[in-house]
């Protein structure tokens, strides 16, 4: 570590204590890692379907919204390269309050990331195998990414870059046999645009309730940020493999999600909407092909992706009660390992007892509640902290991209059901009083603020 760098943390009141070890390519693959490159086969079906079989345009407006918070992201590590996402950076660059309230709101998806994920592949391996219980999946799942986590960054960039030579293993292998398919035209189908525009079934409201739930998939580049105390490489390190993650694994969703409609264009009727995308591995390629798409699909989800989730919620929680903002405890670094593994061990028992008693709808919605609503105050972050506090004049780069990015985020987020709004209000409320009593009163500003230079 670097003189520089510790100089640099030092400027906003902090110590280095986490290690410093990954490069710009690791955080690239960590970022595709938490978005899984084959996150797609997941929940193709549910997407296809809402977007009336447009599910190409679904993932395409989901990237022009999230690469407009990603170039936001990117302009905020640079500004602040520590530890925290959205919560350090709208602390800093806008409100202490406001920060905090983002934080909880991104806390929302961070923290029940794992859980769905836990509980879609416990699902899946419990049809597998229906003999073994889904908690006992479950366990299993957390056990493995706790132990790894715990033991280091290092341990988890490992692992990320086994599975994903895997993943995109199997994304190689969907895509030659689905396109070999659709070549010899068999089952009458044909290369066509119908996935990503047809006349017939387009709407507004069509795009915004099937982008809401495409973007599903994409939430993750964010989570590279709350490993800026842990790169190397300088400011620009985690900028660029924010970007980048999101525009590489956006170009993969759009190939496998067209290669899927083309090859089984009657999207209306899968057997089970829920595992769609494996009935059509299974006609395009056989029932091995089904199996491996699966059980690959389960690594990804209920291992490789929970991995990178526990790994960025757990640098959340160390960021937040490093600053006080939540109990100190959640800081504690193990000595050895150099991880924040009280704030990990908490994850894992949380996500066992919310895997246990919630459904998969309701976690996905409010996943993406959370996550749109932390992504609208970091666009606006930019705008404040850069156009008006430091008075760029960057009318393109810190007023219009932010503002274009924060304006798609909120019309997917308007397009929310009724029941994840209650439910998303009613975190915000939580938030509101937690902070409210951390603060007594919103008196009290976080100490770090008035240590940091």
């Amino acid at each position: 570590m670097s003189i520089q760098t510790q100089s640099n943390l030092e400027n906003y009141g902090y110590k280095q204590e986490l290690k410093r070890s990954l490069s710009v390519w690791d955080l690239l693959v960590y970022g595709l890692i938490f978005m899984v490159p084959i996150a797609p086969m997941g929940i193709y079906g549910q997407v296809v379907q809402t977007a009336n079989g447009m599910v190409v345009l679904a993932y395409f407006i989901g990237l022009v919204g999230m690469v407009f918070t990603a170039f936001s992201y990117s302009r905020m590590s640079e500004a602040f390269p520590i530890a925290g996402s959205a919560y350090s950076y709208v602390q800093r660059g806008w409100n202490p309050y406001v920060g905090f309230i983002a934080g909880w709101m991104i806390l929302l998806d961070y923290i029940l990331i794992p859980s769905l994920l836990y509980l879609v592949s416990a699902s899946w391996l419990a049809e597998l195998v229906p003999g073994v219980p889904t908690w006992v999946w479950i366990i299993v799942f957390v056990a493995i990414n706790t132990f790894i986590n715990i033991l280091g960054v290092q341990m988890t960039n490992r692992a990320n870059w086994i599975i994903l030579a895997i993943e995109i293993l199997t994304f190689i292998l969907f895509g030659i046999m689905a396109f070999a398919y659709v070549a010899a035209h068999k089952g009458g189908t044909s290369f066509t645009i119908a996935p990503i525009y047809s006349s017939h079934g387009f709407s507004l409201s069509m795009v915004g309730a099937a982008t809401s739930v495409a973007v599903l998939s994409f939430l993750g580049f964010d989570g590279i940020s709350t490993l800026s105390e842990e790169t190397k490489g300088g400011r620009k390190t985690v900028g660029r493999a924010t970007v980048w993650a999101l525009v590489v694994v956006a170009v993969l969703f759009m190939v496998m999600t067209y290669l899927a409609a083309v090859a089984y264009p009657d999207f209306n009727h899968f057997p089970d909407p829920n595992v769609a995308f494996y009935f059509i591995a299974e006609r395009v390629g056989g029932t091995w092909l089904k199996l491996w798409c699966l059980v690959i699909t389960v690594i990804a989800w209920g291992i490789a992706n929970a991995l990178a989730a526990q790994a960025a919620i757990s640098r959340l929680l160390f960021s937040m009660g490093r600053d006080k903002m939540l109990p100190s405890i959640l800081s504690k670094v193990h000595g050895k390992y150099k991880t924040p593994y009280v704030s990990t061990l908490l994850v894992a028992v949380v996500s066992i007892v919310v895997s246990c008693l919630s459904s998969i709808n309701t976690l996905s919605s409010l996943v993406n509640f959370g996550a749109l609503t932390a992504f609208m105050a970091l666009n606006l972050t930019v705008v404040i902290y850069f156009f008006f506090k430091k008075r760029t004049g960057k009318w393109f780069s810190h007023l219009l991209m932010p503002l274009i990015g924060f304006s798609v985020l909120l019309y997917v987020w308007l397009n929310f059901s009724h029941t994840t709004f209650y439910f998303g209000i009613g975190w915000f409320v939580v938030g509101i009083i937690v902070l409210a009593i951390s603060t007594k009163g919103l008196k009290d500003k976080p100490k770090i603020l008035e240590i940091a230079k």
